[in-house]
């Protein structure tokens, strides 16, 4: 008798013919994740068991699987033989001492020399014996005795389940990159895309001297607070002050910050396309700010001519985004006072519903525009985030 954790994935079992590549990229990413941790992991059809490790890591190893997403929930279990004495002997290891109770089996192999029905009422009864202040009850219990028995050789016996992160293993959907700003909404917009198995980049925007370091530095704590699930990634931080500095020159005040978002998709897209990344991601949420809108999203979207954007954050309220903000662990970091480059140059009264047309008209007047936006993808600073 051992003690393992079980591991149970989420959509997969739906992908049909495609499923052994979901499966091979989820046991890549748990063994990603456990590596420098001492374990062993087994993958078999259907079922992924973690064992040989020590009692005292445990719920290190738990919090760990608890995050990759791909993976629907686990179970810390004790595995045996199929044979009933040592199935017994588990459950009553793991069962409450007094209580309402019931035991649910679950028997892949049919050819052992008892039905479901019968090891349960079997397990059940001895339970009883050992505990007199249990009572079983089928429909309302306080806890279940889960018996899985897998084979002739091996049942796991558990009690208990732990929701992991769900969605879709990270990989298994093409490569994306992330608009990170440091503010609330775009760590949360990461974090979904990547559970929906987008493999992340994240860009960042960043107008020294007028933000500071301290605030390029938050950012890269977000970028690896949000590691623990999207993987190893790799932040571009985009030097953006020269192209800030002639949109305020050059532009309509009231047109400053479409003007700055339209950049940001420019510079996006050419970086997308020269590290082969299908899609761009950012935290809009329709109406928080000017230049969320629906006209302005429309102005800035116009912009991107050969991928697509995605904005998974479009219909929620501040008050979800926090609270996601809060679960996922992003929030205490991008509420430090460290102002990004969105901050900077703020007109008083920002275009609510900017054109196409007046937008490329300001365009025209800044010098080198095509150059700027050039340099600007050049000479951005490359940071492996590659450690949690």
């Amino acid at each position: 008798m051992d003690k393992v954790i079980i591991l149970r994935y989420s959509e997969i079992h739906l992908k049909g013919k495609n499923r052994a590549f979901f499966e091979n990229i989820l046991k890549r990413n748990i063994t990603e994740k456990l590596r420098g941790t001492e374990c062993k992991t087994e993958f078999g059809y259907g079922r992924y068991v973690v064992g040989g490790y020590a009692e005292s890591s445990e719920r290190a190893i738990c919090k760990k699987l608890s995050e990759i997403f791909g993976l629907h929930s686990l179970s810390t279990a004790l595995r045996t033989s199929a044979g009933i004495d040592d199935i017994a002997e588990a459950a009553t290891k793991i069962s409450e001492k007094k209580g309402r109770f019931r035991v649910t089996v679950n028997r892949a192999d049919k050819t052992l020399p008892y039905t479901s029905v019968m090891l349960a009422a079997e397990i059940g009864g001895r339970l009883l014996d050992a505990y007199p202040e249990l009572e079983v009850d089928l429909h309302t219990p306080d806890f279940v005795i889960y018996v899985d028995v897998r084979s002739s050789e091996t049942a796991y016996i558990y009690s208990s389940s732990i929701p992991c992160a769900g969605g879709m293993p990270v990989g298994t959907a093409g490569k994306g990159l992330c608009l990170l700003s440091g503010g609330i909404d775009s760590p949360v917009a990461a974090y979904m895309m990547a559970k929906r198995g987008l493999e992340l980049t994240e860009i960042h925007f960043w107008s020294y001297p007028y933000t500071s370091l301290e605030a390029k530095e938050k950012v890269i704590e977000l970028a690896h607070i949000l590691r623990k699930y999207t993987g190893k990634t790799r932040l571009i931080v985009i030097p953006f002050t020269e192209i800030q500095e002639a949109i305020h020159k050059y532009a309509e005040p009231n047109y400053m910050i479409t003007l700055v978002r339209r950049a940001m998709m420019r510079i996006a897209e050419k970086t997308a396309e020269k590290y082969g990344l299908g899609c761009i991601i950012n935290g809009e949420d329709l109406g928080q700010v000017a230049s969320q809108t629906l006209e302005s999203i429309t102005v800035t979207n116009s912009v991107i001519r050969n991928i697509p954007v995605f904005r998974p954050l479009i219909g929620f309220d501040k008050e979800e985004i926090i609270a996601a903000a809060k679960k996922i662990g992003t929030y205490e970091t991008s509420i430090k006072p460290f102002e990004d480059c969105c901050t900077v140059f703020l007109p008083e009264s920002p275009a609510t519903k900017p054109t196409i047309r007046r937008s490329e008209a300001s365009e025209k007047k800044i010098e080198n525009y095509d150059e700027l936006i050039r340099k600007a993808v050049e000479n951005a600073e490359i940071i492996p985030i590659d450690g949690e």
